[in-house]
């Protein structure tokens, strides 16, 4: 397990650092870290090739869309509610491949948290309709440039590139 002040992995906009990334063959879906309950949730999800990114109003910065796990929720049951809420798309559950445990460092304070890192391809998208959190989407391919102004979590970035080695099959 990795310590707050160990050299990350990779640094993001708004002082995020991913500690650590434990691939589901380290570290099982059922297991998470000892010392850091898991808090949050990322999606990968795929759609022809492309990833989708969401651009976060608060942070005003483009990332994965996920979130924060629910009291008495699973973090399966966070990704799938995360997605839907900020992006209007659905998958169900069992569609969603549980890709690895990641720690992460936030703020000033370097306040250390758990997080799931689920992927998925769909099929067919839904329409997006901005809401209080999410500004727009986009289906990006690579590192292409995203649309409009601001930020792009670096963090997340690194994640799609795991998946991206992590094929599905």
């Amino acid at each position: 397990m990795t310590d707050a002040r160990e050299v990350p992995l990779v640094t993001g906009p708004r002082r995020m650092a991913l500690l650590s990334f434990d691939d589901a063959a380290e570290l099982p879906e059922s297991a998470g870290y000892e010392d850091v309950p898991t808090g949050y949730v990322l999606v990968v999800l795929w759609h022809e090739g492309r990833v989708l990114m969401v651009y976060e109003r608060e942070r005003a910065c483009w990332e994965l869309p996920g979130g924060g796990i629910e009291p008495q929720e699973s973090p399966r049951a966070a990704a799938v509610r995360e997605l839907r809420e900020e992006t209007g798309q659905w998958v169900d559950e069992a569609e969603l491949r549980f890709v690895g445990h990641t720690r992460t460092a936030i703020g000033e304070a370097r306040t250390v948290l758990g997080g799931a890192v689920f992927t998925a391809e769909l099929r067919r998208p839904r329409p997006f309709t901005a809401n209080d959190e999410v500004s727009a989407m986009h289906w990006r391919s690579g590192s292409e440039p995203l649309p409009g102004a601001g930020l792009v979590q670096t963090v997340d970035e690194y994640i799609v590139e795991l998946c991206r080695e992590k094929p599905a099959h």
